[in-house]
């Protein structure tokens, strides 16, 4: 499952790419060709807000989603924004995440198991907020809100032009489990047909019915860059381990071929999570 995790703070002077961003918006702004913009002229030109500028360059609140190509544009800065996006984007993320958030928006292909719950790339806000309150009843509700926009952000690697591959399969007990109540999860349920029926994603559901398999023990994800070869993240409570070793990462692919062979079909898979949605 995704891990909730505590925030992790840096040593003072410690490279900051949230601040880092802020620095060089503003820097791009007053150097601009042109002449020095104004965070109304910079706003227009990245179709925004001044405010939303503003606090962007004050490093309050989140970064938009998609502010960062936007500013690439108007700054001709050749996806510096987006890279420092995806770098702070990690930082709001357990240390044992972040590689894994590293690699995904670099992702062709991603595979998933899911057994426990519904992965993070495909939870809706409400889903990822009672799971992130559960985890964490000390939380603030400033700091569960931070958690669950860190979250949403991490699905627009979904959501491109050029979206990865995406292959998951969901245990059937995750679609039956009530979390948050049964409004949040026939919208939860409805999200997974939407994301089921794209073309570039395969959603398969295992059914409590299939006999024992090789990834009983937790989830997994397999993720494969275009430059480098596959790695296999599992996760824990509270844990969470990137495997290179190309033997293992080769065993548990092949397990995770024989999981997907195991699961219901896209089409059945799709009749069941409508099934449990019209039911709930």
């Amino acid at each position: 499952m995704d891990a909730i995790g505590d925030e992790t703070g840096g040593a003072e002077g410690a490279y900051d790419p949230r601040r880092q961003f802020a620095e060089e918006c503003r820097s791009a702004r007053e150097l601009h060709p042109q002449g020095p913009l104004n965070q109304t002229q910079l706003a227009r030109l990245a179709s925004t807000s001044k405010s939303t500028i503003s606090r962007v360059e004050t490093c309050v609140g989140l970064i938009p989603p998609g502010l960062p190509a936007r500013l690439d544009q108007v700054f001709s800065t050749d996806g510096l924004f987006k890279r420092l996006h995806e770098e702070t984007t990690a930082q709001s993320v357990p240390v044992h995440s972040r590689r894994r958030i590293e690699l995904e928006p670099k992702a062709v292909s991603i595979s998933a198991w899911s057994p426990t719950v519904v992965p993070g790339l495909l939870q809706t806000a409400p889903y990822a907020r009672a799971l992130l309150r559960e985890g964490d009843p000390r939380a603030s509700d400033d700091e569960v809100a931070t958690l669950v926009r860190a979250r949403m952000t991490r699905q627009e690697v979904l959501k491109g032009n050029s979206p990865p591959d995406f292959s998951v399969v969901i245990c059937e007990s995750v679609l039956r489990r009530n979390v948050g109540g049964p409004d949040v999860m026939r919208e939860q349920l409805s999200a997974l047909l939407t994301h089921g029926s794209r073309r570039t994603t395969v959603l398969q559901v295992m059914p409590l019915s299939a006999e024992t398999h090789g990834l009983m023990d937790g989830s997994m994800s397999i993720l494969t860059t275009a430059d480098d070869p596959p790695v296999i993240y599992t996760e824990g409570i509270r844990s969470g381990t990137i495997i290179e070793d190309p033997s293992t990462v080769r065993l548990l692919a092949r397990s995770y071929d024989v999981l997907t062979a195991s699961a219901l079909s896209r089409d059945a898979s799709a009749s069941l999570i409508r099934k449990l949605m019209e039911a709930s």
